[in-house]
């Protein structure tokens, strides 16, 4: 029976990611991380009302955490509840949820408009352009510091979009899928280091660091695998990545950017500025070269790579499940 189910959330898992492949995001359709993020903006307001004090807003952000992923959990599973009245329906619902996870495309998107700019030579907009998917403030931000920038959240969410809604997709299905998007979602918006979000989003962080233990390590070794395909050496990525993989403030996020940096052979980490405060990173990778535009395409190349890494290895692992039981069958029907 346990097979069965995580062979199924295996084909669901990899006709979602095909429609993200082909179709990006569901764009008319609203998206659930919009109205996840208005949940938690509103809950922050609300609690920011009630109380300036530390320790009640590290309270109330673990509140939020508990709304936000007993909804993003529920919602969906009795949705598919719902839905088993007709089978066909059924499996459109888990694929379509799994979908709606899985930002593979819409991660390529952002980060080739910013590169787009760069080529252009239009800094002003390679900065706004940026400024769409990272935390940090862009607006004196460097030629290098854009291409740093962008090249840290393609690496960062080609754990946090990509391998880690995979991971628990085939896991627990749509719904533990959709509550990874909202614990995640939670951490992007309230897990910062700065004045205003240390308090409220200490267990958001905690908690997201939890999820991501798995993915994120498992998404440095993918990439480390598939470095060759942007001329890296595998060996050596392993080796940068142990090396580096404590140069963050996360517990997580070094492993994707430090597989990243060494496959293409450059350096990353360094001083970024959050909500006006300055928040040092450690440097993560060497530095044999200077960071050229070309190198977000390298990081976009080895985020569809780790991702179809990943989906062979569990098809091989399904193959293998499927040709056990059959044996096993032929064994007791003889």
């Amino acid at each position: 029976m346990f097979n069965f189910y995580i062979a199924t959330n295996i084909i669901y898992v990899s006709i979602a990611i095909i429609l993200d492949f082909i179709l990006g995001d569901p764009s008319w359709f609203p998206h659930p991380i919009i109205y996840i993020g208005k949940l938690i903006s509103a809950l922050e307001n609300y609690f920011r009302k009630i109380t300036k004090d530390c320790e009640s807003l590290k309270v109330y952000g673990g509140l939020i955490v508990i709304i936000v992923g007993l909804l993003t959990f529920t919602i969906p599973y009795f949705l598919l509840k719902l839905s088993l009245i007709n089978i066909y329906l059924f499996h459109i619902l888990n694929i379509f949820i799994i979908w709606t996870t899985i930002a593979a495309k819409s991660l390529d998107k952002a980060g080739t408009e910013v590169y787009k700019s760069l080529q252009a030579d239009d800094l002003e907009t390679a900065r706004l352009k940026l400024s769409y998917i990272v935390g940090r403030d862009t607006k004196n931000l460097s030629k290098t510091d854009i291409i740093r920038a962008d090249i840290e959240t393609i690496a960062e969410n080609t754990s946090d979009g990509v391998i880690a809604p995979i991971f628990y997709g085939i896991i627990g299905g749509a719904p533990l899928a959709m509550m990874y998007k909202g614990i995640n979602t939670i951490d992007s918006m309230l897990g910062y280091l700065t004045e205003k979000y240390k308090c409220i989003g200490f267990y958001p962080a905690k908690l997201d660091d939890l999820f991501n233990l798995i993915p994120a390590r498992l998404t440095g070794i993918l990439i480390c695998l598939s470095s060759p395909i942007v001329k890296g050496n595998i060996i050596n990525s392993f080796k940068i990545m142990i090396r580096d993989r404590k140069n963050h403030k996360s517990p997580n996020s070094a492993y994707p950017e430090a597989s990243v940096a060494s496959a293409i052979k450059i350096q990353l980490g360094g001083t970024n500025i959050y909500f006006g405060e300055k928040i040092y990173k450690p440097s993560i990778g060497d530095n044999n070269k200077a960071l050229e535009y070309n190198d977000i395409i390298k990081a976009i190349i080895l985020m569809y790579s780790s991702e179809i890494l990943l989906i062979i290895m569990v098809l091989i692992f399904l193959l293998f499940v499927i040709g056990m039981v059959y044996q096993l069958q032929f064994f007791d029907f003889h």
